[in-house]
């Protein structure tokens, strides 16, 4: 359409949407989140179990339990299934010398799948209430050994927990509460050079990341741009949350550059109870985590859950994926566009290629589950005053008069 006044009605409709926008509980995002699950027994009992890590062939899931069977309070257990199209098995503890009769918990197993880090609480040999330890082993097929304290440069005197190593093996996030941070637990990161060389002092991720609350289990895209982390058990709990403990995400455009303002990862997976411990899996397609939400089977943090990640794809927001969004995706082929970089799921990998348009390919036709979309305005009426929401409830009263053109009309110079 066209306006005799365009300028104006332009700023109106600009300032109808940015309102709507504004009221919303969630995020603009390039993902969004399918109904969370829970992963039933014998994964999840009534002691309370919690996810610790996938392997990066996805084949094993290492947990914490307090299940009958194990060494102490807390043990890591492990399930194995042949093939990511498989159900899990039932979980086997990793026994002696890993678990012992001091409490392990929130291991994080490198890409390599030969080195375990965890946290262990008041096990001897430490030096602090939680020591973050590591164990190898020297082929998958091996049995891991004797785990080794991390050292005084990495645990102090209060309490390190909640280990992750990034892909590349050269940085380790961290939850302590040690001096110098911001809250009661900050989450830290220590570097290394090289694989064989030392970890350097750690740093506090600081004041846009960390807050007066808890924060803590962190969980590193392989990437190393998306930080996934909790709220913490005990709190405080950070505002903005909806519950006891929320899960959020800050994002950086580079390794070397700063960490985002947090983002909360909204409504679908988070509740009014505990939702914690942020993992997803190697492919991109499911979030994992723990929670305390109703209908679980119990216990300290609940159940694991599984709720699927869904690229949005809906490129031009009419509520639809159709020949219109290919259309879009083909106008920023090679480029780095955050819109349509939906491949390798579920956030791309900096340019739009044949990975985004097979995602793509697998939405055509199916109904948008968007919640992020909040109003669309097609402008393809043919009179009147009024342009329907295709999207929701939020019909706009056009003001000025409007020379309605359906047939027409383009979006950013691109035809819609």
């Amino acid at each position: 359409m066209r306006w005799a006044n365009g300028d104006k009605m332009t700023m109106v409709l600009l300032a109808v949407l940015v309102a709507v926008l504004l009221a919303s509980e969630d995020a603009k995002a390039d993902f969004t989140f399918g109904e969370p699950t829970n992963l039933g027994s014998p994964i999840n009992t009534s002691s309370g179990d919690c996810i610790d890590c996938l392997s990066s062939d996805g084949l094993e899931m290492y947990l914490d339990s307090g299940r009958a069977g194990g060494y102490g309070t807390w043990d890591i257990w492990v399930v194995r299934r042949p093939t990511t199209n498989d159900t899990w098995g039932p979980p086997e503890n990793l026994g002696s010398p890993v678990n012992s009769s001091s409490s392990e918990a929130f291991a994080c197993l490198s890409s390599d799948g030969l080195e375990l880090y965890f946290e262990s609480h008041q096990r001897p040999g430490g030096y602090g209430s939680y020591d973050i330890w590591v164990t190898k082993r020297l082929t998958k097929d091996h049995d891991w050994g004797a785990p080794q304290n991390l050292g005084p440069i990495i645990n102090s005197a209060a309490g390190e927990g909640g280990p992750w190593i990034s892909s590349d093996g050269l940085e380790l996030y961290f939850g302590s509460n040690r001096s110098g941070g911001s809250g009661s637990w900050d989450i830290w990161v220590t570097r290394r050079v090289t694989i064989n060389d030392p970890w350097e002092p750690p740093i506090n991720l600081g004041a846009v990341v960390n807050s007066s609350a808890e924060e803590g289990a962190p969980f590193i895209s392989a990437d190393g741009l998306r930080l996934f982390f909790g709220g913490g058990y005990h709190g405080p709990h950070r505002p903005g949350g909806f519950g006891k403990s929320d899960m959020w995400l800050t994002t950086r455009t580079a390794v070397d550059e700063p960490w985002g303002t947090p983002v909360n990862l909204g409504s679908v997976v988070n509740g009014s109870s505990l939702d914690d411990g942020p993992r997803i899996s190697p492919d991109g397609s499911m979030l994992y985590f723990n929670s305390e939400r109703p209908g679980g089977f119990g216990g300290a943090f609940g159940d694991i859950y599984q709720a699927p990640i869904i690229p949005i794809v809906d490129f031009n927001g009419d509520g639809k994926i159709d020949g219109r969004d290919i259309l879009i995706m083909a106008d920023h082929w090679g480029m780095d566009d955050s819109v349509c970089d939906i491949g390798p799921m579920p956030w791309g990998d900096g340019v739009v290629d044949i990975e985004d348009l097979k995602v793509l390919a697998e939405y055509i036709g199916e109904p948008v589950d968007d919640p992020t979309l909040i109003t669309h305005w097609a402008l393809d009426e043919s009179e009147g005053l009024m342009a329907a929401d295709s999207a929701g409830e939020n019909d706009a009263t056009v003001m000025g008069v409007p020379a309605w053109q359906p047939a027409g009309g383009a979006v950013d110079g691109r035809w819609n």
